[in-house]
């Protein structure tokens, strides 16, 4: 099978990225606890989780769409994240999706999860960009994506509509030529976490 098409295992330190299955919906419901009330994107719920992963299914079949749930270093389910908006013709990935648990945020789990997707993406699906969008008013979101190395492209202005809210989206890259440095980046943040727990 393709690499374009299956999706893999992703392993670091303080997280495992492995494919997401629809028996993961209860311990993806416990992560998303807490995680309703934010206006910059749609959380499932129990009433909507079904729809939303035959969603995410549906276009994991078409090959739009490789969908990871994320584990903690314990091996608790601590969220969601994948690769989506996929062009294998066009060598190009947007990394989004991403919904995390509260008590694993602002910790060494996501900086190594982008890291092994971005790893992934230039290094074995060989892309030639990446790119990842949030919300314009998501400014801690705005500013993780710029410390991965990522550089804003634009911002796409009344983008979509979320629970009422209008929202703008900022647009952010990294190309394969500007890879290595950003490999380098995030290799030096990552050892800020060596020997904590995350």
């Amino acid at each position: 099978m393709s690499v374009w098409r299956e999706t893999p295992t992703l392993s670091g330190r303080h997280v495992t990225l492995r494919p997401m299955v629809r028996e993961d919906r209860e311990g993806l419901l416990a992560a998303f606890e807490g995680l309703h009330g934010l206006f910059h994107t749609t959380v499932p719920d129990a009433g909507s989780f079904d729809a939303w992963y035959d969603r995410v299914a549906f276009d994991t079949a078409a090959g739009r769409n490789m969908p990871f749930t994320v584990l903690d270093a314990a091996g608790s389910i601590s969220g969601t994240t994948r690769f989506l908006r996929m062009s294998e013709s066009h060598r190009r990935v947007e990394i989004g999706g991403t919904l995390y648990a509260p008590r694993v945020q602002r910790t060494g789990l996501n900086t190594e999860a982008k890291f092994l997707l971005l790893r992934h993406a230039f290094e074995v699906l060989s892309v030639n960009c990446v790119q990842i969008r949030t919300d314009f008013l998501n400014h801690a979101s705005r500013r993780a994506i710029e410390r991965l190395g990522a550089r804003l492209d634009g911002v796409l202005r009344g983008h979509l509509i979320l629970r009422g809210h209008l929202r703008d989206s900022a647009v952010y890259s990294i190309l394969a030529h500007e890879w290595p440095g950003v490999r380098r980046n995030l290799e030096l943040l990552m050892a800020r976490y060596d020997g904590d727990a995350a």
